[in-house]
C-alpha cells in the first residue's frame, strides 16, 4: 500500500473547539412562552445570559459575569425574573442572583459571606417567592429559608435537625417531606406533620437508597425513589393515609434516574432508566404521541428540558456522542418541530469518534459495562490508549459526546470509560459490590478493563496510561502506586492522595454523609490503619512512572493538601511529577483559559510518553496556571 492510500488520522482538532466555551447552550422558556433565555459568551469570552423575543432576532445580554462564567440559570414563576447562581473561584459557596429581564438590575438573594445556598423549589402558584436552603446560622446544616423575589427579604421558614440532606414542598408551597442521612448510613424519609415535628415514614439501611421526590396536587400521595424490596430503584407512591406503596416505574437492574413532572398538575409523566443508552418509559398517556414525535426528529438520546405553563411548547435536547447537542422548539398543537441551535455548530464539520457501550467479565464474574471510543481513519489495533476513570465514585459514564473522549481519540488514543463497581445507575448490588474496595476490587475492575483491552488486540499493553478527576483522579494515584508495571503515566485532576486527609477535611456541611462515607469507603474514627492501607500517598516509593497532577486551589471537596503531599513526596524522592495549580479553581476547571491551558500540558506529557499527537501549547491569555 502506498503511503497516500494508508489509513491516517484526520487532521488535528483545535483545543479551542473542544475546551473553549460553548457558543449557545441551555435554552430555556420563560413561564408564559414569550422569552427564551439560553447561554453564551460575551464579547470576553464570559459566559452570561442572553435574551431573546420568540419568534424574533433581538438577542441581548442580560447578565454581567466578571470572570468565572454562569453555567445555571433558571425562570422564575414571574416571567420578566430569572435567577442565576455563581460561586466565588470554584469555592461552591453558591449565590442565588435575582435578575429582571427588562431593566436588566442585578440584585443578589442570598448576600452572606461563606454561605451556601441551594434551590429548594419554585411553585407556579407562589411566583413571588423561591426556598432555598442555606447553611447560614450553622456551617454544618442547611435550614430552608423563603424568600421574597418582590423586596428581597429573607424569612426564615423550616429548621433542619441537622442531618437533612434535601427538602420536598407540596402545592401549597410548604415543606413536607425530606431525607435525613442517619447513623447506620442510611436515610430515614421524613413527613412533617402540622405540629412542626418530623415523623418518619420509612427507613433505608446502608445497603439501602431512597428519597423523597414530589407530592401529587391534593397533597395525599408522596412519589418517592427507593431500592427497598428490589434491588433497583424504583420510582414508588405512597398513600400518606394508609401508608401503602404503589410501584410506578421499575427496571429488574436499572435504577430510574429521569422523572418528568407536570409543573401544574403534578401528574407524573415519563421516566427514564439508564441502561447503555437511556430509554423512557412513558406514564402519562397524554405525552404518549408527543414523544413518539419527538423521537423522529434526529438520532441521539432526547431529554425534555424546559416547558411554557400553557404546556403549548416544550424545549428538547438532543445529545449525540459524535457531534453537538442540538435544541429544538416542539409545538405540542400541530406536532412540529423547529430547530433552535446546536451549542457548538463548529462540532459538525469534523470527523468525531462514536462511542460503543461494551461489557465484560470482571475476575470475580460481575458484568462491568463501559464505552469504548477509538480514533477515526486508523485501525483499532494495538492502539496507545487512555484509561478514563470517572469521579464520584458514586457516579457512572454515559453514552455522548465528551470534549475530552473525542480530544484523545483525536490524538490517537484509544479510550475506555469503565463503570466499575461502586458506580451508580446499575442497581444496590452493583453499588454494594463497591463498599470498602476503594484502591481493591474498584482498582481490579479498572485493571480487568485494560487486560480485556490487551486480549482483544485493541490496546498496546505498553502504551496505556491512566486519567481523571476527582475519584477519577484518586483511581490515577492507585493506579501509579498499587499496579506501577500496568501504567505509562497518569494524569490526576483534584484527586485526594490519603483518604484519612480527605475524611479530615471535607467541607462542614457534608458532616450528615459522614456516616455514609463510613460504610462505603472505611471509619476513620476506628480504621486509620485501613484507610491508610487504602491512600497512594503511603506508598509513594512505588511509583515508577511519570505524574502529571492538576488542581484548584479554592477546591472544597479535595483540598489543595491533597496534591501538595504527594507532589513534596514525590519530589523528595526524585520521582517524575508536574503540578499545576490554578489560583481561581475549585473541584474541575470552569474558566475556559484555564481548561485550555491545563489540556494543553495534558496533550504534550501524554505524547511523551504514549506517543500520540499533539498541538503545542501557545500563549493562553488570562489562565492562572502556576506550574510547580
Amino acid at each position: 500500500m502506498s503511503s497516500a492510500q494508508a489509513p491516517s488520522l484526520p487532521p488535528l482538532i483545535p483545543r479551542e473547539i473542544l475546551f473553549g466555551n460553548p457558543e449557545k447552550t441551555s435554552p430555556q422558556l420563560s413561564p408564559d412562552g414569550k422569552y427564551l433565555a439560553y447561554i453564551a459568551p460575551d464579547d470576553k469570552n464570559v459566559l452570561q445570559v442572553w435574551l431573546r423575543t420568540v419568534g424574533q432576532e433581538d438577542d441581548q445580554i442580560l447578565t454581567a459575569d466578571k470572570k468565572r462564567g454562569i453555567r445555571i440559570f433558571f425562570w422564575t414563576y414571574n416571567a420578566d425574573q430569572l435567577i442565576y447562581m455563581q460561586d466565588s473561584d470554584g469555592d461552591e459557596n453558591f449565590h442565588l442572583h435575582l435578575v429582571n429581564i427588562h431593566s436588566k438590575i442585578v440584585r443578589d438573594l442570598t448576600p452572606f459571606q461563606g454561605v451556601k445556598a441551594e434551590l429548594v423549589e419554585l411553585e407556579p402558584k407562589f411566583p413571588d417567592q423561591v426556598l432555598v436552603a442555606l447553611n447560614l446560622n450553622n456551617p454544618q446544616k442547611f435550614d430552608v429559608y423563603r424568600i421574597n423575589l418582590k423586596n428581597g427579604a429573607v424569612e426564615f421558614d423550616t429548621d433542619n435537625p441537622g442531618n437533612i440532606i434535601s427538602w420536598t414542598s407540596d402545592a401549597q408551597f410548604q415543606i413536607r417531606a425530606a431525607t435525613a442521612s442517619t447513623p447506620d448510613g442510611g436515610y430515614d424519609l421524613l413527613l412533617h406533620k402540622p405540629d412542626k415535628q418530623w415523623e418518619i415514614l420509612r427507613h433505608w439501611g446502608p445497603q439501602e437508597e431512597g428519597n423523597s421526590v414530589s407530592f401529587s396536587a391534593d397533597g395525599k400521595t408522596l412519589y418517592i425513589q427507593g431500592n427497598h424490596d428490589a434491588n433497583a430503584k424504583r420510582l414508588l407512591a405512597v398513600d400518606l393515609e394508609t401508608r401503602e406503596e404503589t410501584v410506578i416505574a421499575e427496571d429488574e437492574q436499572y435504577d430510574v434516574v429521569g422523572i418528568i413532572i407536570q409543573p401544574l398538575t403534578l401528574v407524573i409523566q415519563a421516566v427514564s432508566f439508564y441502561k447503555d443508552k437511556q430509554e423512557w418509559q412513558v406514564i402519562d398517556r397524554s405525552i404518549a404521541a408527543d414523544f413518539e414525535e419527538i423521537v423522529k426528529v434526529r438520532p441521539g438520546e432526547f431529554s425534555l428540558i424546559s416547558r411554557d405553563l400553557e404546556d403549548k411548547t416544550w424545549l428538547v435536547a438532543y445529545r449525540t456522542d459524535n457531534g453537538p447537542v442540538y435544541y429544538y422548539a416542539y409545538n405540542r398543537e400541530s406536532k412540529t418541530s423547529t430547530f433552535l441551535f446546536s451549542n457548538q455548530p463548529k462540532l459538525e464539520a469534523l470527523q468525531l469518534a462514536s462511542m460503543q457501550p461494551i461489557s465484560y467479565e470482571a475476575r470475580d464474574g460481575l458484568i462491568i459495562h463501559s464505552y469504548l471510543t477509538t480514533p477515526v481513519g486508523i485501525p483499532t489495533q494495538n492502539l496507545p490508549t487512555v484509561l478514563l476513570v470517572h469521579g464520584g465514585p458514586w457516579a457512572r459514564d454515559i453514552w455522548g459526546f465528551s470534549p475530552t473522549t473525542q480530544w484523545l481519540a483525536n490524538r490517537g488514543y484509544a479510550v475506555l470509560q469503565v463503570n466499575f463497581r461502586g458506580s451508580t445507575g446499575y442497581g444496590k448490588a452493583f453499588l454494594n459490590a463497591g463498599n470498602r474496595e476503594w484502591a481493591a476490587k474498584m482498582h481490579d475492575d479498572l485493571i480487568d478493563s485494560v487486560n480485556w483491552l490487551v486480549q482483544q488486540g485493541i490496546s498496546d499493553s505498553q502504551k496505556v496510561a491512566i486519567m481523571g478527576g476527582s475519584y477519577g483522579g484518586y483511581a490515577t494515584l492507585v493506579g501509579l502506586t498499587f499496579t506501577p508495571e500496568i501504567f505509562a503515566a497518569g494524569v490526576d485532576i483534584v484527586g485526594p492522595s490519603n483518604l484519612i486527609t480527605l475524611i479530615e477535611t471535607i467541607p462542614p456541611y457534608w458532616e450528615p454523609l459522614k456516616a455514609m462515607l463510613s460504610h462505603r469507603i472505611g471509619n476513620l474514627a476506628t480504621e486509620e490503619e485501613f484507610l491508610k492501607s487504602r491512600s497512594p500517598l503511603f506508598f509513594v516509593d512505588r511509583i515508577q512512572k511519570p505524574l502529571l497532577i492538576g488542581q484548584g486551589a479554592n477546591d472544597p471537596r479535595v483540598k489543595q493538601s491533597e496534591s501538595d503531599q504527594i507532589v513534596n513526596a514525590m519530589q523528595q524522592a526524585g520521582l517524575p511529577v508536574q503540578y499545576v495549580l490554578y489560583s481561581d479553581e475549585g473541584h474541575g476547571f470552569a474558566r475556559p483559559e484555564n481548561r485550555l491551558h491545563f489540556f494543553a500540558i495534558a496533550e504534550e506529557f501524554l505524547a511523551k510518553y504514549l506517543g500520540g499527537r499533539f498541538e503545542p501549547l501557545a500563549d493562553i491569555p488570562g489562565h492562572s496556571g502556576l506550574v510547580k
